[in-house]
């Protein structure tokens, strides 16, 4: 059935009739003047208010240019909860604001030879009238711009304060580069070896960069994640699960022949070190240029400059053959004084561990690979059942007994691991270790457009913060066009009366840091700041944000699974140790929206499937936009909006005002007067409506109301009429219900139904309890499988009963014909089934 069809059984009629002219688009501007005019949404920050506080958050806007699909789905979605709350008479917080650093701020700045505060705050503005047209219940008072000096400067606060606390340094090392956008990237911003914005290939390059020592809480955002269960999707757990990759296993120190210190290697699988044959090092790690044979030099460069062209994803693909370079030197192993020949290769990356493997290719497909390309011994030491790997290609990684181990044979896995280690610990050769997939986060970038560091390095002092009060680091304003172009470094450097200073610490002459953060730090802390976005004496007031936080509904994409939200928890964790918050986690519920598609693909110019949200709301109104997006589907699922029909949403709300204008019973009618059938049907549905949108079955919910249209209308033509108190009832009861989804008609309907505005905080109704009992409730009685008789019959009724009325049913009777009866499924109150012989 289409949605057409599904919007015409629902609300019980098909278009036609005087409430069918009725223009969703007509009433929006007079709504928005006066919702500007009352103020509904804004939230009250005093102690002396007794409502219970919500806090709902939509993810950042990035001000690129206006609202499109996505916005709408997205915004739709997250205003329910909020319109919701304010239903219930809760004190709600729904801010807006945008994350409005970033390079396509810059890059547009270069193209037009402008500042990039130009295009970025034009599309703000333009993005701001869109979201009045649009109408989520924004409190307008706290709207903030993450490039206002007013908030950077507190991001630059934050970040001296990490400093001080050694989760901000510098170092250097290897960094993904683009060479068109000419800045460094962070690991989660290379898509397949490409950069996540502009598509080049990735490159790597050493350089000194700055970090979030975010490893330092990597076994808390692990562990906390137990707070999230049940109430963030489990998809998004899994992937920070899977990011943060706790593996726990031993470090084991192997000797390298001619180097004085040791190699540690971490391993989850120590028992298996009598089946390490040989050692593997990352061809991009320091240490195998460093431990590289003289006469093995110029093939293992060759070899480093031709790893440095790949990107990570095509080093780890198990698809690809092998590579590697002997490095003229050997290993001992540990555990049985074996010397092991040392490679090194691109399948092991620096970052991991500690840059370093030991090889049992016995028991991993990686370096079964390897060995069978270089001809390198494979042991056995864990019998598996499974046939020798050196013949069959297929390392054996199942469990089993040790083997070919001394001291470990026969021994299951787990009792190995740990006898392994306590000879390893015993002899001082290695330890219990736990590594991390999680690398720290790379906050320092190449660019103009986004927060200065607040650092100045002096050549006496090394790196000295920027005093307290001399920020914000403000940027310059008469860079603009050719001088923001990629030169390798930052603009910023360039700019000469900018960069050079006195050293605060010393007074001599220093220069500033001229990177600027990485705007997933500008996002990571925003929603602490709407709590009290004119706080002038800190990055927000600590009392606000106890009575406002953590965050009780956040929407937005599922792109930012790992990124922004794992950002956020790390920024609130710091927070909360340095006593500023009393709580761990900011979020508590978390709802990720879908894609919004047409024809079956990601909207796109160039496939000319391109929807203008701009064209479908000036053709259908905001309303229909709004009701047909939360009706398409579940919020999580992609919406194809070539299966979605503005049509039958524009007919739909046509058949609420029309009920709006027949309403004729007095405001202050007694509904107890009324009609008790539709007064069954109208608190049936708020019951039911209420558990839909708490559990965000938006889209079920919705049809549920139109589904109480259908009656009220029903009630209107053919029963009590327009004058019963219950038709009145029923007609503000929907009404209200429809705030949550179509505003600005259930505001137009409020109004036509004499009730003064705005029935956003009307008060959501309570259902009557006597009235959700069901007098009677319809059985199907089936005969072999098909449908002979409906039967009225009292809820509570017995299976006995049941059955002999269902037996004495003429219809029942006349379908058996006289034939004898095998048995009767009896599930009472709604099914009989009757099997004949």
């Amino acid at each position: 059935m289409s949605t057409d069809e599904q919007t015409r059984d629902a609300s019980g009629s098909a278009a036609g009739g005087p409430g069918e002219s009725y223009d969703p688009r007509a009433v929006q501007d007079k709504w928005q003047a006066r919702w500007a005019e009352l103020e509904p949404y804004r939230a009250d920050d005093s102690t002396a208010d007794p409502r219970e506080r919500r806090y709902a958050l939509d993810m950042f806007a990035y001000p690129s240019g206006d609202l499109h699909m996505g916005h709408a789905e997205a915004f739709a979605i997250g205003d329910v909860p909020a319109r919701y709350w304010f239903q219930r008479g809760h004190n709600v917080l729904h801010p807006v604001g945008w994350d409005s650093f970033g390079l396509p701020a810059e890059n547009a700045a270069i193209k037009r030879d402008s500042h990039p505060a130009e295009w970025t705050y034009a599309n703000i503005e333009t993005q701001a009238a869109s979201f009045r047209r649009y109408a989520p219940s924004f409190d307008w008072s706290r709207r903030l711009h993450t490039s206002d000096p007013e908030y950077y400067k507190w991001t630059q606060w934050l970040f001296l304060r990490f400093f001080e606390r050694g989760l901000a340094y510098r170092k250097g090392g290897q960094v993904n580069w683009c060479p068109k956008d000419q800045t460094v990237l962070a690991n989660e911003q290379v898509v397949g070896g490409h950069c996540e914005r502009c598509g080049s290939p990735v490159e790597r390059r050493v350089l000194t960069q700055w970090y979030f020592r975010i490893t330092e809480y990597a076994d808390r955002l692990l562990d906390d994640m137990k707070e999230l269960e049940g109430n963030w999707p489990d998809r998004v757990l899994l992937m920070q699960r899977n990011w943060i990759g706790r593996s726990t296993g031993a470090d084991v120190d192997f000797v390298i022949e001619g180097r004085d210190e040791p190699v540690t290697v971490f391993t989850t699988r120590p028992d298996t070190l009598h089946g390490a044959t040989f050692f593997v090092v990352a061809a991009d790690a320091p240490l195998a240029a460093e431990i590289c044979a003289p006469e093995q030099r110029a093939e293992f460069e060759a070899y480093r400059e031709q790893v440095a062209r790949e990107s990570e994803i095509e080093r780890l693909s198990t698809e690809r053959e092998k590579t590697g370079v002997f490095l003229g030197r050997y290993a001992i192993n540990p555990v049985n004084g074996e010397r092991m020949p040392v490679w090194a290769s691109d399948y092991v990356l620096a970052e991991y561990g500690h840059g370093a493997i030991m090889a049992v290719p016995a028991h991993d497909q990686r370096d079964l690979d390897f060995a069978r390309r270089f001809d390198l011994p494979v042991r056995v030491v864990v019998d598996t059942g499974m046939e020798d790997p050196a013949a069959t290609g297929v390392a054996t990684t199942g469990d089993g007994l040790l083997v070919n181990s001394g001291p470990l044979d026969g021994l299951p896995k787990a009792d190995a691991i740990a006898r392994i280690t306590e000879i390893l610990e015993g002899k001082s050769l290695g330890r219990a270790s736990v590594n991390f997939r999680l690398r720290d986060w790379l906050v320092s970038r190449q660019r103009f457009w986004g927060c200065p560091i607040p650092i100045i390095h002096c050549p006496s002092c090394g790196e000295v913060p920027v005093p307290d009060d001399q920020l914000p680091v403000t940027l310059p304003n008469d860079l603009r066009g050719a001088d923001l172009a990629p030169k390798g470094t930052s603009p910023l450097a360039a700019a000469e009366d900018w960069a050079n200073v006195p050293c605060p610490s010393c007074g001599g002459a220093a220069r500033r840091d001229s990177d600027t953060m990485d705007t997933f730090v500008d996002s990571s802390w925003y929603y602490f700041r709407y709590c009290s976005p004119d706080y002038t004496e800190g990055p927000f007031d600590v009392e606000q944000v106890r009575r406002w936080m953590p965050v009780d509904q956040y929407t937005g994409g599922v792109e930012h699974a790992i990124l922004h939200l794992l950002y956020s928890r790390f920024f609130t964790k710091v927070l909360h140790d340095m006593g500023m918050v009393d709580f761990t986690e900011p979020f508590t519920r978390l709802l990720n929206q879908g894609q919004v598609i047409n024809e079956g693909k990601a909207m796109s110019k160039s496939l000319g499937n391109g929807v203008d949200l701009g064209e479908q709301i000036t053709e259908y109104g905001v309303d229909v936009v709004r009701l047909a997006m939360l009706f398409s589907g579940p919020p999580e699922d992609d919406i194809d909006w070539a299966d979605v029909s503005p049509h039958a949403m524009s007919r739909f709300l046509g058949r609420v005002h029309r009920i709006a204008t027949e309403v004729a019973a007095p405001v202050d009618a007694d509904p107890a007067t009324g009609d008790t059938a539709l007064r069954r049907v109208t608190h049936r549905t708020v019951d039911e409506v209420t558990t839909l949108v708490e559990s965000y079955r938006f889209n079920v919910a919705i049809a549920r109301v139109m589904e109480l249209v259908s009656a009220t209308r029903k009630a209107i033509d053919s029963g009590p009429g327009p004058a019963d108190p219950a038709v009145r009832e029923a007609a503000e009861t929907l009404t209200i219900l429809l705030s949550l989804f179509a505003p600005y008609t259930a505001e137009e309907s409020w109004s036509l139904l004499g009730r003064p505005a705005p029935v956003a905080t009307a008060g959501w109704p309570s259902p009557d309890p006597a009235l959700l009992v069901e007098d009677r409730v319809t059985c199907v009685v089936q005969v072999a499988g098909k449908v002979r008789d409906r039967l009225e019959v009292p809820p509570g009724i017995t299976a006995d009963d049941l059955e002999r009325l269902a037996l004495s049913s003429d219809k029942v009777r006349s379908a058996l014909a006289g034939a004898d009866i095998r048995k009767v499924i009896v599930r009472a109150p709604k099914i009989v089934n009757i099997v004949p012989a």
